[in-house]
Parts: structure tokens; C-alpha cells; sequence
């Protein structure tokens, strides 16, 4: 982030006006569908007169189909002002109220309410919206049948009502909240799927009866016909910010704007100057000695306004082409996080073609400049995207260009294909390199609760796409056969509501026809009647070689293996709410005859439905853990590590939020033997020096935000953290206990944004 000099706070109460009215700009050609509708829970049947009355519920969690056995009725109807949708739902006396006060998108086992909205009703993009019934709010995008993101916010009306009978809510999302294609005739088709949960018993009715727990979600919405209307919006949301450096002792401050225009249904502009980096919010701790990249999620406003159409996975963990963190990530000099000077989206349609646009400008001299096209094009049972990426990095006398294509077809209701092709094109110094790779997965529902599932990928050793996206590993061909079965209506006085079992046989080699992976899984997930779901998962390796350890230099053997983990959560019932997970696993050069384990319990105490607090300890044990040194060198460790997870959460009424968070990391490695790996794969105990080690990690904040209005905020943030390596031993108990006085960062943070609607 470039901080500029500092200037006065006080001409800040000059930006606080009311927000204007977003303007329906063709309401009047339209019909005025009634009365408006006043959102406040109370759904006055004058202003609900000719919706749609939807009874129709039936469950979903568990995956029964049964009608709901509790009383839900919703009703949907399109306005000049926006898409308007209630739900009255009857709670009987015997089934608990969950209260609890959450903040934004914090979900939970929370009696609650959702509509997820397809609206161009392709089946590609959908905008969840989520009311709970103490006034709590969450908003997502999900792509890819049912993928979920919670990063994006939207400025939606909404309103809870808690009665006799049980408790109302009221949506109203307007028109400009997402690009959509033109409507036809005066009227638009879109895809729509309602549902209610149960917090006390964690049971989901829903219409229809589409459920993520299929290979389909979005595909699966009611297509509803609607009386077609369109909203214009200009909105400009300035933000300044003060940090006062507590370890320099000094102050610095930055500021810039988000720009967001919709001049019609079809088009959307998003433009950021000196984009905040979201600086309010931290990232989980992470100690990985691995090979693979840590992924993270981005909060920056910027890049999660309706980036949903960017979507392109390649079906491996995290994988996507526009991994957003890039883009103001370490600089290519080594200097730090880039500056970005500017950045512009454009979303959009064109007849059936749906189109995003981006492109972002780094600062300085070792600055980049980021460029994506996004197209796709949606038929009755297909749809055809393609995505291209260009980014250039002066610094290093680099550009990387890679292109994408993905397909999804249907050609029946049981049978799912999803398949994409990729190529890069590097040039760097003078070089050239060129890769490929591709993936297909095929889902089949065979009935009666029976699902088969077969995936394929191969990703070249040449293929590299981390300049703008995320990739774990290249080098590889994998492949996987699941069959699955899910049952439901189990017996009354069972503790349990549904089963999902799933087998899985898994082979993986790379690219050279080294074996990699020949893997049994085994996995049980199941949903209790107390609200609360475990998960059970049992893998079983034989012999392979891992060729990332090293780096890309020799790969080493390693015998067979197993790994056992189980994970209970229980919802809140009183004032208690809690988590399990324990593991047991083998693995190293010691194969089963070493077997490492550990365990996580975090328990929540609800002091009310708008305090609780939460503290939990997680412990490991790994006896043979191997550690990259350099070059072929690698040290066998026993490993030991505490980590400590703690927080505050205080809902101050429905405009004030305290979050308090600590993660406190300690760990000790001691050294076993030191050994180097041969270009057979054997490992050779070898005299090199390698100490034993340990480190502590914390990061402590606490982040005090007032809502002003809308996607409009003041946030007071105190935030402190530090790092330490030692090459010794330290038990993981002491280094757990030194990490809290660990200072190496301390930050007092004042960040004001409000949003401007024109």
C-alpha cells in the first residue's frame, strides 16, 4: 500500500450525507406491480398482492424429499425497485429458536433463510442472499454448480421479524446487484431456489429441490418467468486510512475510491484507484515447510465485486487462472507487497455471450500489469466459456499468456461433464516455453441415493499459470473412480438423520510416469438430529515416490501409509457450542511403523445471543517428519506443536461490532538423522549438518467496526504479531508460552469508507 503524507481527519465529516436513491430507469414503461413494498418483516398482504405463493417446501438436509415438516410458505415478486421475496415460517413450541447474533456472512447452525438467484437462469453464476432470525445477514457467490465464495458483499434491503407462530424475513435485492443479460419481451427467466433451516435440529427444506449435495445445484433452480425491470446505479466509495506504527513510532496515511457504474441490466464498470487492501482483515496463521503454495482468499472489495464470471478451476484444490491475491502481491524485486496505481472491470452481455473484462496496473519499476478476458456463451444443455490471461513483469523480462476453454454438458438429467483444456506461453530473457494440461470429471446419478463419479487431469511439466492463477503442482496425471450412496429416513431413535458414504481409488503420477499415489479412501459424513454433522475419513497409501520434497530434484521412495481423522461439531444448545477433530497417521521414510497423531477441541460460551467467546487448543505429533534443507539434503524430525485459538465476538447492538482474535503457534522439531536422496530414490543417511529447530508465531487483533450505512463503515483496529526461528530446541509448550510476547508488529489502524449512490 502507498501511504501518502499525512492529512487532517476532520474534513472526513463533510463525506457522511444520506446515500441517494438508486434510479429504476425504465420502471415507467413497465407495470408499477403495486404498492412498494415496505421491508420490515411484516408482509402486509396489500403489498404482496399478486406474488407468487410458494408452499411446496420439502427436505433437503437430510436429502429425503419428504414434504417439510415445518410450516413454510414464501412468496416472489418482481418490482421496479428490485426482486422481492418473504418467507413465514412456522417454528412449533417444541422446536427451539436459535437467536444468536452473528456479523456478516459469519453463518452458523442458525435458524436462517437463504435465496440464491440465477438471474440470467443459465445455471453458471448464482448470488446467494441469507437472513437469520435474529436480523443477521450473509451474501455469496457460487459458481460452478456449488461453489461458494462469501467474499463479495452487495447492498441489499432486508428485515427479520420474530412472532408467535415463529418469525418472518423480507428480501428486497435490486436490479443493478449483478450484470444479467437483456430481458425478452418485457419479461426475464431466472433461476430461483428458497430454503429454511432448522438451527436447533440443523434439518434444510427447500424449493425446489435442488441440493449441492448433487452433482448439480444452479442446474437444478425453478426457471421462474418475471416482469423484466432494470436499474441504473453510479456509486463511489472513498476510504481513508491511518496506520500509526507503534514499533517505529510513526504515522502514515493513504486513501482512494471504488467506483461502481451499471448504466443498464447488460453493463457493469467496476474501477478502483488505490485499492484498499483490507487491512481490517487478517489472515489465519500458517506454518508450511512444504513445497506447495499457501492459498488465500482475497476481501479486498475491488476483486470480489461480481468476479463470480472469472471463475475458471481446473478441479484440483484452489486451482484457478485469476488467483486475485497476485495482483498487488510481493513485488518482483524482493522490495515487498506491490503498489497497484489503478485497476478496471467490466461485466457484461451481448445477445447469449457473457463477457468480463479486468485489468490492474501495478506501481514502480518492478511493477506488473495484469490483463483477463472472460467469455461464455450458454446453450439448452451446454455451456462453453473461455478465458485468456495476459501478464507482463518487467523486472524479470517476462510475459505469460495462458488460455483457457471449459465445457459443461448435460446431456440428461443423471449425467453431469465438466471438462476444461489449458495452455501457457512464456516468454522470459529471450526463452520461450510453452505448456498444456486438461481435466474432465463425469458425474453420474444412478438413483435411489447411488452417485459415481469419475475424474481425470493431466497438467504438463511445462504448463505454468501462477503468474495470475494458482496452481499447486504441475507435472501430473491423475485420476479417481468414487461410488457413493446416501441414505436417509433412518430409524426415529437414531442419533443420526443421514449417511453419505463415499469410496474413492486414486492413482497419480507425474508427467514422467513416476507413481506418485495409489490411494483407498473411505469417507462417512453424516448429519445428527442435534443439529450438529461428523466427518469420518480413512486414507490408505501404498509405496510411492514424492518428487516435490526436493524441489524438482531427486523424487524420494516412500513406503505405504495411512491416515485416520474425525471431525464432530455440535451446535450451540444452552450457552455450549463445540468442535473435535483428532487425527491419527503414519508416513516419513518410517512408513506404519511410526504412527503421529493430534487433536483440536475449541468450545464457544454464549455469555447472550450477542456475546460469547470462544478458546481452543490444538495439539500434533509427528515422529517422522521430513523437512527440505537444500539440494537433495533432507532432515527426518520428531515433530511437536500446540497452537492456541481464541476470540471475543460482541454484536453491540445492530450497528456495532468487537471481534477479538488470537492464534498463538509453538513448535519443536527435533533432529533424528540427516539424509540425502539418491537419484534412485533411496534415502542415504549422510553427516551434513542439520540442527533441530523450533519457532513460535502470533498474531493478536482486535477490530472494533460501526456500519454507517450500507457497504459504508468505520473500522478502529489494533493489531500486533511476530516470528521467531531459533535452530534449537525448544519444547512446543515454552515456545507457545514466548510466542506472546512476541512484538516484531504493532499497528494502530483507522479506516473510513463510505459509499456514495448517484
Amino acid at each position: 500500500m502507498r501511504l501518502l503524507p499525512a492529512p487532517s481527519l476532520l474534513p472526513l465529516a463533510l463525506l457522511l450525507p444520506v446515500a441517494l436513491p438508486a434510479h429504476a430507469d425504465d420502471a415507467a414503461a413497465r407495470p408499477s406491480g403495486g404498492p412498494r413494498i415496505e421491508v420490515d418483516g411484516r408482509i402486509d398482504p396489500e403489498e404482496w398482492a399478486g406474488a407468487r405463493h410458494i408452499t411446496d417446501f420439502r427436505l433437503t438436509q437430510p436429502l429425503s424429499l419428504e414434504a417439510s415438516p415445518y410450516p413454510t410458505e414464501a412468496w416472489v415478486k418482481s418490482t421496479p425497485d428490485g426482486l422481492a421475496v418473504a418467507f413465514r415460517n412456522v417454528q412449533p413450541a417444541g422446536v427451539p429458536r436459535t437467536r444468536t447474533r452473528t456479523r456478516r456472512d459469519e453463518g452458523g447452525q442458525l435458524d436462517r433463510v437463504n435465496v440464491v438467484v440465477d438471474f440470467d437462469g443459465d445455471g453458471r453464476t448464482g448470488y446467494d442472499f441469507m437472513i437469520t432470525l435474529a436480523g443477521g445477514i450473509a451474501d455469496e457467490v457460487v459458481t460452478n454448480e456449488g461453489q461458494f465464495n462469501n467474499d463479495w458483499d452487495g447492498n441489499w434491503k432486508h428485515a427479520s421479524l420474530e412472532t408467535e407462530e415463529g418469525w418472518n424475513a423480507e428480501f428486497l435485492i435490486p436490479w443493478y446487484i449483478a450484470p444479467m443479460g437483456k430481458a425478452d419481451g418485457g419479461t426475464r427467466t431466472v433461476g430461483l431456489y428458497l430454503d429454511r433451516v432448522v438451527g436447533s435440529t440443523g434439518e434444510r427444506v427447500a424449493w425446489p429441490t435442488a441440493s449441492w449435495l448433487r452433482p448439480r445445484f444452479l442446474s437444478d433452480f425453478e426457471k421462474v418467468e418475471l416482469p423484466a425491470y432494470s436499474q441504473s446505479l453510479l456509486a463511489v466509495t472513498p476510504y481513508v486510512v491511518g496506520v500509526h506504527d507503534n514499533i517505529l513510532g510513526k504515522s502514515e496515511f493513504d486513501a482512494g475510491a471504488d467506483i461502481f457504474w451499471k448504466p443498464n441490466g447488460q453493463t457493469q464498470l467496476t474501477a478502483t484507484i488505490n485499492p484498499d487492501f483490507g487491512q481490517v482483515e487478517s489472515d489465519d496463521l500458517v506454518v508450511n515447510f512444504g513445497a506447495e503454495e499457501t492459498f488465500f482468499s482475497d476481501k479486498r472489495p475491488f476483486f470480489t465485486e461480481n468476479q463470480g464470471i472469472f471463475n475458471f478451476g481446473l478441479l484440483i484444490d484452489n486451482s484457478q487462472l485469476v488467483y486475485t491475491r497476485r495482483v498487488g502481491g510481493a513485488a518482483d524485486d524482493g522490495s515487498g507487497a506491490s503498489d497497484i496505481e489503478a485497476a478496471v472491470k467490466l461485466n457484461g452481455s451481448l445477445g447469449g455471450l457473457n463477457y468480463g473484462v479486468l485489468v490492474a496496473e501495478e506501481d514502480g519499476e518492478a511493477g506488473r500489469s495484469f490483463r483477463a478476458l472472460r467469455l461464455n456463451h450458454d446453450f439448452e444443455r451446454q455451456n462453453v466459456g473461455v478465458l485468456a490471461t495476459q501478464v507482463l513483469r518487467p523486472w524479470l523480462d517476462r510475459e505469460a499468456r495462458v488460455l483457457g476453454i471449459d465445457h459443461r454438458w448435460q446431456p440428461n438429467d443423471a449425467l453431469t461433464i465438466t471438462s476444461n483444456a489449458v495452455g501457457s506461453h512464456i516468454d522470459e530473457a529471450g526463452t520461450t516455453t510453452r505448456g498444456s494440461g486438461a481435466t474432465t470429471v463425469v458425474d453420474y446419478e444412478m438413483g435411489n441415493g447411488w452417485r459415481q463419479q469419475w475424474l481425470a487431469m493431466h497438467f504438463g511439466d511445462d504448463l505454468e499459470v501462477n503468474d495470475f492463477g494458482y496452481l499447486g503442482r504441475n507435472n501430473l496425471n491423475y485420476g479417481h473412480w468414487q461410488l457413493s450412496r446416501r441414505l436417509t429416513g433412518l430409524p426415529a431413535e437414531s442419533a443420526y438423520s443421514s449417511h453419505d458414504y463415499r469410496g474413492r481409488l486414486i492413482g497419480m503420477d507425474n508427467d514422467h510416469g513416476l507413481r506418485l499415489q495409489r490411494q483407498l479412501r473411505l469417507i462417512r459424513q453424516s448429519d445428527r438430529r442435534d443439529g450438529g454433522s461428523e466427518y469420518l475419513q480413512l486414507n490408505v497409501n501404498a509405496p510411492s515416490y514424492d518428487d516435490m520434497l526436493t524441489r524438482g530434484r531427486n523424487p524420494l521412495y516412500r513406503p505405504g501409509n495411512f491416515s485416520l481423522s474425525f471431525e464432530r461439531m455440535r451446535p450451540r444448545k444452552g450457552a455450549w457450542a463445540w468442535e473435535f477433530d483428532a487425527f491419527a497417521q503414519s508416513g516419513g521414510l518410517a512408513g506404519n511403523d511410526k504412527v503421529g497423531y493430534g487433536a483440536a477441541f475449541e468450545p464457544t460460551y454464549y455469555f447472550s445471543d450477542a456475546l460469547s467467546a470462544f478458546a481452543g487448543v490444538e495439539y500434533e505429533y509427528t515422529p517422522d517428519w521430513l523437512v527440505w534443507q537444500h539440494d537433495n539434503l533432507v532432515g527426518r524430525f520428531e515433530e511437536q506443536s500446540l497452537e492456541v485459538n481464541a476470540g471475543v465476538d460482541w454484536s453491540i447492538g445492530q450497528r456495532q461490532e468487537l471481534r477479538v482474535k488470537l492464534q498463538a503457534i509453538g513448535l519443536d522439531a527435533q533432529l533424528a538423522e540427516a539424509i540425502e536422496v539418491q537419484p534412485d530414490g533411496r534415502a542415504v543417511v549422510v553427516a551434513d549438518p542439520v540442527s533441530d529447530f523450533s519457532l513460535r508465531n502470533l498474531g493478536f487483533q482486535v477490530r472494533y467496526r460501526y456500519i454507517l450505512a450500507p457497504l459504508s463503515d468505520l473500522y478502529v483496529v489494533y493489531g500486533r504479531g511476530g516470528y521467531v526461528f531459533d535452530e534449537f530446541s525448544v519444547g512446543p509448550r515454552e515456545q507457545l508460552v514466548d510466542s506472546f510476547s512476541l512484538r516484531d508488529s504493532e499497528q494502530l489502524l483507522v479506516k473510513l469508507s463510505y459509499r456514495f449512490e448517484l
